[in-house]
């Protein structure tokens, strides 16, 4: 077992692909499948004849070289987040892909999930620096642009109770009294809506929304 096959089994955030991943030695004979993607040759640590599963680190190699950079980030971030990996750990290691090595360039761990992950990587390319994880009136945010304008993603898993998104919609209400601009997005608008979102963001930051406010 190999790749995002691996990300699924130690549930680390991905965005599945539909195939079984695995990792075989470079001379092995494997039937075709529609359903299969095979890796020939090894990752960056050693694995035991008879072993079943491939190491953390040689999935998180194979999957930034199997997928797009941002799906592969989304699955860095998040074993770096579960501490199945550390930045000392994955910086020692001798990576030969550009890819592989592109990924341990970004990935943080600072993010909760995928839905954080990627609106970060998404404005870095227009060349918008996000901070995350930021404490603001007690509470951590998800994403801070400048000093005011606050990005907030509500995944199902952690917003999806009514006493959880009152207490969202509570903060938000104080952030707002104190001078913040919210802007909150769920997890059908970061992965299928994306474009309408970034639009907003930027219009808002057209707007001085996420400069401090001057003294008159």
């Amino acid at each position: 077992m190999a790749c995002l096959s691996v990300a699924r089994r130690l549930e680390l955030w991905n965005l599945a692909d539909g195939m079984n991943h695995v990792s075989v030695v470079r001379n092995a004979v494997v039937p075709a499948s529609s359903a299969l993607r095979v890796r020939w040759g090894a990752g960056p640590i050693p694995v035991a004849r008879f072993s079943l599963v491939e190491p953390v680190e040689n999935a998180l190699v194979h999957i930034a070289e199997c997928q797009p950079f941002e799906n592969a980030l989304v699955v860095w971030d998040s074993a770096l987040n579960k501490k199945l990996v550390t930045e000392a750990s994955i910086a020692r290691l001798p990576l030969r892909s550009a890819a592989a090595r592109a990924a341990r360039a970004v990935a943080s761990g600072l993010a909760d999930s995928g839905l954080e992950t990627l609106p970060v990587s998404r404005l870095a390319a227009s060349g918008i620096r996000v901070n995350q994880q930021v404490m603001l009136d007690g509470h951590r945010v998800d994403r801070l642009i400048g000093d005011r304008l606050v990005l907030q993603t509500d995944g199902f898993s952690f917003h999806s109770t009514a006493e959880q998104r009152g207490s969202d919609i509570a903060h938000d209400r104080r952030l707002a009294l104190l001078g913040y601009t919210v802007l909150r997005y769920d997890y059908r608008q970061i992965l299928f809506d994306w474009p309408r979102v970034e639009a907003e963001i930027l219009h808002a930051m057209a707007q001085g929304l996420h400069l401090a406010q001057r003294q008159s």
